[in-house]
């Protein structure tokens, strides 16, 4: 069990991260040519109604997911009652905020949003029918299967984003992207599936999955919260271009950090789940994606920090050269939320909702205060003083991994500090070493590749176990393709 265990693990690990590459490299491509077209304004439109919409799918997701991957034996009564359950709520919550579309737009000032937010709104009914084949695809962790759903769906909701962006459609281009993105998911969720709901309609299984459920629903929700947070407040006291600049270098940074958040949000609930029994093996686990995590985050982020700049001027022009001071800081902070997401689905694991609920609850009390507060300082300081908090709360979160976990501080920093100074000096070398270049292009290569070359042959010297283990997984699969 335990090597048929490790295989999934790698297996989930392998194609999660190849999934998220071809997927970043996707969003690099499209990001660029939408960028290109369009403007802060633009972005801003729909960076301020994110909140709403991702509120609206947190409620219709209801944490059943993570609740079905936690129940022993599931059914088909189960899949089917939370399909309609979904549906249904979902259905109700377009519904009010259908005829709350106006208060919205008197919140900002801008009439515009009345139509785009009833139009982006439908976005979360479709999303919501994919619900259940997406919990049975996550608990039978069908990572390639995953990949490829993902895949599919970025490529045509990008062609139809920039074909629109081409057309002069401006912010409406962002939104029908977003509709075919998740409407092209749940489609091909059912494919892979191999599942489809009756009209038999038995809520009882959604009693006994809402205890859990339930839990995770709000603390989803104060997720969304303070995941948006900054565009509420900078909508509110700032201008659409303001918003627009600070969605900009917010969406390539949580692409960045998505590349290791993802990677774990795929393995780590299922196999944490079916470990539990096996206190030693579960921390083994854990510490060894742990490293991963800090194998992959830090040189990754960081690296993505020093070329912020020469990234954003490169691809997306000068008109977005604010967004990449802002990405600059960013960046620091998304090298550290991977590991936040690995002790969250830890607690997941555990059944400790509620642990999980008032501990992010707290964190979005203390992010939106620090946003209010020092507002009025600039944006740059409220980014500043975001990743500073966002830092500092992996404190919080090591406390209650250790309780439910027994993992030492010691054993943490052993486990993490290594990756981060290895990476933090590297990319502060090549940034200072190579910062007077005055050829942007030559800049931007250069520090790529010495940073990324270092770290890679300093790790090799070092003899690191996961960049050993990493290497021969994959010419394992290279040999065995």
């Amino acid at each position: 069990m335990a090597e048929s265990l490790k295989e999934k693990t790698a297996k989930g690990l392998f194609w999660g991260g190849l999934s998220n590459i071809i997927q970043q490299l996707l969003s690099l491509v499209i990001g660029v040519v939408l960028a290109r077209k369009l403007t802060q304004d633009d972005y801003g439109m729909v960076g301020m109604l994110a909140i709403f919409s991702a509120t609206a799918a947190a409620l219709h997701e209801g944490g059943f997911i993570s609740a079905l991957c936690r129940k022993k034996e599931v059914t088909h009564e189960d899949y089917n009652a939370v399909f309609w359950t979904s549906s249904l709520v979902s259905l109700s919550l377009y519904v009010i905020l259908f005829f709350c579309a106006p208060l919205i737009a008197d919140f900002y000032q801008v009439p515009e949003l009345i139509p785009l937010a009833r139009f982006i709104f439908v976005g979360f009914f479709l999303s919501s029918l994919g619900v259940a084949p997406r919990a049975i695809t996550f608990r039978k962790m069908m990572v390639r299967e995953n990949t490829i759903v993902y895949i599919t769906a970025q490529v045509l909701s990008g062609i139809v984003g920039i074909t629109m962006a081409i057309k002069g459609y401006a912010y409406w281009g962002i939104a029908t992207q977003t509709l075919v993105y998740v409407s092209v998911i749940s489609l091909l969720n059912f494919y892979f599936a191999k599942w489809h709901p009756t009209f038999t309609f038995n809520f009882a299984p959604i009693r006994e999955l809402i205890g859990f459920s339930s839990k995770l629903v709000l603390t989803n929700i104060v997720n969304v919260v303070n995941n948006n947070l900054f565009a509420v407040v900078l909508g509110k006291l700032y201008t659409t271009h303001v918003v627009g600049n600070y969605t900009q270098a917010n969406k390539w940074n949580t692409m960045g950090y998505s590349l290791g958040s993802n990677m774990i949000i795929g393995i780590a609930q299922p196999i944490f789940a079916k470990t539990n029994d096996n206190p030693a093996r579960q921390k083994q686990i854990f510490r060894k994606v742990l490293r991963f995590t800090a194998f992959i985050s830090f040189p990754f982020m960081f690296g993505l920090s020093i070329v912020s700049e020469e990234f954003i001027v490169i691809l997306l022009t000068e008109k977005w050269l604010e967004s990449a001071h802002l990405l600059r800081i960013l960046c620091i902070a998304g090298a550290f939320i991977p590991f936040s997401t690995l002790f969250s689905n830890l607690l997941i694991s555990k059944g400790r909702s509620t642990t999980y609920f008032f501990s992010t609850l707290a964190l979005c009390i203390v992010q939106l205060g620090a946003a209010w507060f020092s507002s009025p300082l600039g944006i740059t300081v409220m980014v500043w003083i975001y990743t500073a908090v966002t830092i500092s709360w992996l404190f919080v979160w090591f406390f209650l991994a250790r309780k439910n976990l027994g993992i030492t501080i010691l054993e943490v920093g052993k486990d993490v500090i290594p990756y981060f100074l290895l990476a933090g000096g590297i990319a502060l070398m090549a940034y200072e070493w190579l910062m007077g270049i005055p050829n942007m292009y030559l800049r931007f290569i250069l520090k790529l590749f010495v940073a990324g070359s270092t770290y890679c042959l300093a790790l090799w010297l070092l003899k690191s176990t996961i960049f050993k283990e990493s290497i021969a997984f994959l010419l394992k699969r290279e040999l065995n393709a």
